[in-house]
Parts: C-alpha cells; sequence; structure tokens
C-alpha cells in the first residue's frame, strides 16, 4: 500500500510540470523583449541571457542635441549665402555646394536618431529611423569624405599649372564627379533602405542589425566595406594632395608679395586636412570590428558592448563635422565670404584687408595658358 500512494503522489505530482521544454522557457519568458530574445537556448538546452548594448545613450543623445542646436543656425547661413552668391565659376564651389547638401542630409535625419537614442520616439518611428534615417546618416557621412577629399585634391591641383590639371578643375568636370558620387553612394546605400525586414515586437531598446534578415545582414556588410574602400582611397587622395599642396605653397617664402597669400591657403589646406582626419579616421578604426559584431561574427557580449560603444563615440566625432563646415565654406570661397560680410557686416573689422584677400584668392585660380609651361 505505501508502494502504491508513492507512485500515485509522485504522477500527481509529475502532473503538474511542464509538458515540454518550450513551455517552460514559454511561461517563465518575460513579456518585454530587448535587442535580442530574452532567452536563448544554447546547444546544451542551457538558458542564455540576452545582450543589450544600446542602453547607455543617455551622454550620447545630450552631445548629438548640442551638436544640432550649434550647427543649423550655420548651415541655414550657408544656404541663404550660396543662394544669394554669383554663379560657381569654380570646381572648388561646386565641390563646397555639394558638401553643404551632404551636410543639410545629416541635419535632417539626426533629430530621427536623437528621438530614438532618447526613447520618446513612437515604434513606427524607431523602425522608419533603422529604415531610413539611419541610412541617411551614412550617405551624407560618405558624401561629405568624398567632397572633402575633392576640395583639397583641388587646392593642390590649382598649384599644379599643368594643361590635365586645368581639365581637372572644370565645372563641368566638377558637376559630373559629384553626379557619379551621389549615384554610386545611392547604389550602395539604398538597399538597405528596400530589403525586407523582420517582423519583432515592440522593444525599448531596439538595434536596427535586429531589424534584418539574413540577405540584409549580408548587404550591410558589403555595404560597410565599400564604403571603408571609398574612405581608404579619399583618405589617399587628401594625404597625398595635401603635403603636396602645402609643400609647394611654402617654396614661396622666397618671395615676400606671395608669402603672406600663400602661408593662408596653406594654412586653409592643412586645416581642413586635420579636420577630415579628426571627423572620419577614428569612426572607421571601430567600424570593421564593430559590423562583425552585427553580423554575429563577434558573439561575446561584453566584446559587442565595447565595440557600440567605441562606435557612438566615433560617430559622434563624424557628425561633429557639422559645426566645422561653415568655417571652410567661409575660409574657402570668396563669393560666400562677400556675401556673409554683407549680412555680417562686424566680420569685416577683423578681415584680412581686399588687397591681401585678391592676391589670396589669385593664388587659388586656374594657372593660365602663360602658366602651363610649368609642372608640378
Amino acid at each position: 500500500m505505501k508502494y502504491k500512494h508513492f507512485l500515485q503522489a509522485d504522477s500527481e505530482c509529475s502532473c503538474e510540470q511542464p509538458s515540454s521544454l518550450s513551455a517552460f522557457t514559454s511561461r517563465r519568458a518575460p513579456h518585454h523583449l530587448t535587442m535580442t530574445p530574452a532567452i536563448n537556448l544554447s546547444t546544451g538546452g542551457a538558458p542564455e541571457k540576452s545582450c543589450i548594448v544600446n542602453d547607455q545613450m543617455g551622454p550620447f543623445t545630450v552631445l548629438y542635441i548640442l551638436i544640432f542646436i550649434i550647427s543649423l543656425p550655420g548651415n541655414l547661413v550657408s544656404v541663404w549665402a550660396f543662394i544669394h552668391s554669383p554663379r560657381a565659376k569654380k570646381s572648388a564651389s561646386i565641390y563646397l555646394i555639394n558638401l553643404l547638401v551632404a551636410d543639410l542630409l545629416l541635419l535632417l535625419a539626426l533629430p530621427f536618431k536623437i528621438m530614438k537614442d532618447l526613447g520618446v520616439a513612437p515604434w513606427n518611428l524607431m523602425v522608419f529611423h533603422c529604415q531610413a534615417s539611419a541610412v541617411t546618416i551614412y550617405i551624407s557621412l560618405y558624401a561629405s569624405i568624398a567632397f572633402l577629399a575633392f576640395i583639397i585634391t583641388d587646392r593642390y591641383l590649382q598649384e599644379c599649372h599643368t594643361v590635365r590639371s586645368l581639365r581637372l578643375q572644370e565645372v563641368g568636370f566638377a558637376r559630373l564627379l559629384s553626379l557619379v558620387v551621389w549615384l554610386l553612394l545611392l547604389l550602395i546605400m539604398v538597399p538597405n533602405m528596400a530589403l525586407p525586414i523582420k517582423q519583432v515586437k515592440e522593444q525599448t531598446y531596439l538595434s536596427c542589425s535586429s531589424l534584418k534578415k539574413d540577405i540584409s545582414l549580408h548587404w550591410h556588410a558589403l555595404t560597410v566595406f565599400l564604403c571603408t574602400a571609398l574612405f581608404l582611397n579619399a583618405s589617399a587622395a587628401t594625404l597625398i594632395s595635401s603635403t603636396l599642396a602645402v609643400k609647394k605653397l611654402l617654396r614661396s617664402r622666397s618671395d615676400p608679395k606671395l608669402w603672406a597669400s600663400a602661408r593662408k591657403v596653406a594654412a586653409s589646406v592643412a586645416a581642413v586636412a586635420l579636420a577630415y582626419v579628426f571627423s572620419f579616421v577614428p569612426y572607421h578604426v571601430v567600424r570593421t570590428p564593430y559590423t562583425l559584431a552585427q553580423t554575429k561574427v563577434i558573439t561575446d557580449c561584453e566584446t559587442k558592448k565595447r565595440l557600440f560603444l567605441g562606435k557612438e563615440s566615433t560617430l559622434l566625432l563624424s557628425v561633429l563635422h557639422l559645426c566645422f563646415d561653415p568655417l571652410i565654406f567661409f575660409y574657402l570661397n570668396a563669393p560666400f565670404r562677400h556675401t556673409i560680410r554683407k549680412l555680417f557686416p562686424c566680420l569685416g573689422n577683423h578681415a584680412i584687408s581686399n588687397a591681401k584677400e585678391e592676391a589670396a584668392e589669385e593664388m587659388m585660380q586656374p594657372a593660365t595658358s602663360a602658366q602651363q609651361e610649368a609642372a608640378c
């Protein structure tokens, strides 16, 4: 009787247990989902905790808001100045205008990132950011890289008085090259907007990569590879052109009439090159390993968190160029500068004299046919 009673008690107890492992996990799974499922089962059947990497965005969001507030007036004034300036007659002006367009795209997309990172965006807006505005940020980023490289290269070509350099400085060629850059970036980036996404439940800490299907993750990795190649080529052109331009300009020290103007131009070239390095090099040091974490090649949670924080920190530096670009427009484009001085007459009190300014601009002009015999 005792043995029979024991079997009956054991049978009643077993009936209360979940009928399967899936029932066990479903009954204990939290209702709130994070960027990955709250409980994953490893091959051994043990539960694995989720890995949340984007739950410390507060400081970044504050800095993004400051960048947006500081850069918005400068870029709006830049738009007004370019509209009221004479029509562009130099290739450098074409590249500067395209750089401004890239900045405006970034300014349009930045509020969506800020709202998502603050956690105040509704779910549909968070998904929209992942599909559209985040991609727009990267289109703007790489357009800025390309056009800054063109600006610095153009500065060197203006000191290189050859027939080939003159052709490369034609306004028509600059417009064609700018169009090619935009079309290339759209060809690479737009599929990230168009490829289908997963249907996931609403969650507080949404990671954009968690929305991507396998084909989207593969295209994302290819996009990073192609954009990194673009960055490396642009960086090589920037480094070589800025070094040669500064070296050539510094040779004018023997001529007192040209030295003041040459020093000003050399300083502007060096400043643009330094801004390029400061804004974009740190980000690309982190970008590749972070992509490995996104595509699940790197799976360690602590490593993922460090890479995410590194990516966000360096992306912040890249976005910071929004504050510097209006200064580049002012110092590298004479019509823009004259228009700004009409709008703000007080700037003329601290500016160089008109004679020195005209001399500096003369140095920036493409070579005449009489100068084409000089070789770089």
